[in-house]
């Protein structure tokens, strides 16, 4: 018969009353990610001596995968509170990737005290993966993977991963290596087991497979995974010798690292290297002020090219009423167009080599989007004002300025996709600030050549 679970606030319950045996009997039965978020939130209640109480009750090897899932705060203030033995309990249960991560995550003095509690091959290995640049792919792969030799017999093949695939951080993906340990081919499990105990691994073989190199940037770990849709990705150097595998639960944690770099970016924020919850005060104002300084300053110029038309708004002067209509529409069209080209470009969908066709497409929407926008804008600029000049003015400027927004939205990132810079950095704050300016020289102009 299944257990049933209780309910999170029953467990939050028998915490309060010091229920101890309770609490862990419950806790061994969640998944290992369910128990970290339900320690995180006693952390965040201010109950952190019992969230460590319940933590150093679990088993150790639930231990690892637990402590493996808390965030780089929690993490490092259990170190500093646990003694060495405990902290070795916890390195000898997480794998080589998972260490990485935390070692580049802890302040120096923590990362000494780490390294110095492995084992020998352990710090060895753990030394290698951290000298690799930090967004390489070799800083993701782990060692721990079942290899085959071509010659083995399915048998004897079996025999090998009943004994050493307990320790990998996958099975269902085996590797081909030579006797120098060249990659030759990745096989799944069930071919191996469905293949007959005599043939040879060989036979089986279909000499076809994707490798990644381990100096790489991580970014094309993602790609590869996603395009081919694997599991897991062997990492090889530049003799294709087989150095590790890199799977699919650590691209999962690099797009949600470039996911939030891009949406920084995309907001005008410097990308934090830590999570918004443990980011000081001080962190957010530097990560923040740089732009703002920036585009402060910018929009000085949109105050200049209202100066330097001073003469014909005084002539009209309700022109003036349709300047923020004008400047939200142009900003508001060029993030949507950025946005759209950024995701294609991030995706594999799109390339620079195909500008002509995002320009096209891009300036066909604009004229769809513009004329509509005009002719309703017009017919609102004419019952407001009663003026039809007015009101041809806002139409046509409408035109113009969406027409222009929507090229330089779609168009600035695959420029900067093409010169090496990350398309994200085009943020929608810098492209209403262009817009801002551009978008009163368009409106100006048609203004001169309509009512003057």
């Amino acid at each position: 018969m299944e257990r049933e679970h209780v309910s999170r606030d029953v467990v939050l319950e028998w915490v309060r009353q010091r229920l101890w045996h309770k609490v862990k009997q419950e806790l061994v039965s969640w998944h290992p990610s369910d128990i970290a978020e339900f320690l995180g939130s006693l952390e965040e209640e201010e109950a952190s001596t019992d969230a460590l109480i319940l933590f150093l009750m679990l088993p150790p090897e639930l231990k690892g995968d637990v402590f493996s899932e808390f965030d780089t705060e929690l993490q490092r203030q259990i170190l500093e509170r646990i003694t060495s033995d405990q902290v070795k309990e916890i390195l000898s249960e997480l794998s080589h990737d998972d260490r990485i991560e935390l070692l580049e995550n802890l302040p120096g003095n923590l990362t000494r005290r780490v390294l110095n509690l492995l084992s020998p091959d352990d710090r060895s290995i753990t030394l290698e993966l951290l000298g690799y640049p930090e967004d390489s792919v070799g800083r993701l792969m782990t060692p721990d993977y079942v290899s085959l030799k071509p010659h083995w017999t399915i048998e004897k093949a079996l025999d090998h991963i009943r004994r050493y695939g307990k320790d990998a951080e996958i099975i269902n993906m085996l590797y081909v290596i030579d006797e120098e340990g060249h990659l030759m081919d990745d096989i799944l499990l069930r071919k191996v087991i469905l293949a007959p105990p005599d043939a040879t691994v060989e036979s089986i073989m279909d000499w076809h497979y994707v490798a990644i190199n381990a100096y790489a940037d991580q970014e094309e770990a993602v790609r590869l995974i996603r395009k081919y849709d694997l599991n897991a990705l062997p990492v090889v150097d530049d003799d294709n010798i087989l150095l590790g595998i890199v799977t699919v639960d650590d691209i999962i944690d690099v797009l949600d690292e470039e996911t939030t770099e891009d949406v920084h970016k995309e907001s005008a924020v410097v990308p934090l290297e830590t999570s918004y919850s443990q980011a000081s005060p001080f962190l957010l104002y530097t990560k923040r002020v740089v732009w703002l300084f920036f585009l402060g300053i910018s929009g000085f110029l949109s105050s200049g090219v209202i100066s330097r038309f001073q003469g014909v708004l005084s002539s009209f002067i309700s022109l003036s009423l349709f300047i923020p209509m004008l400047m939200g529409t142009g900003g508001n069209t060029s993030s949507q167009a950025a946005t759209l080209v950024i995701r294609a470009l991030a995706v594999g969908e799109l390339t620079p080599r195909r500008w002509f066709l995002v320009v096209r497409k891009e300036l066909l929407v604009g004229l769809l989007l513009g004329g509509s926008l005009g002719l309703v804008l017009a017919t609102i600029g004419y019952l407001w004002t009663g003026d039809t000049g007015i009101a041809l003015t806002v139409g046509l400027s409408i035109v113009g300025i969406v027409l222009w927004a929507n090229l330089i939205g779609s168009t600035l990132p695959l420029l900067c996709t093409w010169v090496g810079i990350d398309p994200a950095l085009i943020s929608s704050p810098l492209l209403s600030t262009i817009l801002d300016v551009t978008g009163l020289l368009i409106y100006f102009t048609v203004t001169t050549l309509v009512l003057l």
